[in-house]
């Protein structure tokens, strides 16, 4: 058995399945005919969520923040 749960610990999984099932699934069920076609969808999500998709926060895109972090050390 695991430990206790704690709420704060899967809160960064939780608002990735949130913003995927908000921004891909919802509304757009009847797409998919079948489960291959849903991950590739799913796998070209990732690819936009981790590298494409402006975050307001910082005004530029995951992967240009990351570019920007690692020249700072």
């Amino acid at each position: 058995m695991s430990r206790k749960g704690n709420c704060l610990d899967n809160s960064p999984t939780e608002n990735f399945f949130g913003a995927i099932k908000r921004e891909l699934w919802y509304g757009n069920e009847d797409k998919y005919k079948n489960a291959s076609e849903l991950m590739k969808d799913i796998n070209e999500y990732i690819d936009y969520y981790n590298n494409v998709r402006p975050l307001l926060k910082h005004k530029m895109s995951p992967y240009e923040y990351r570019q920007t972090s690692n020249k700072e050390l």
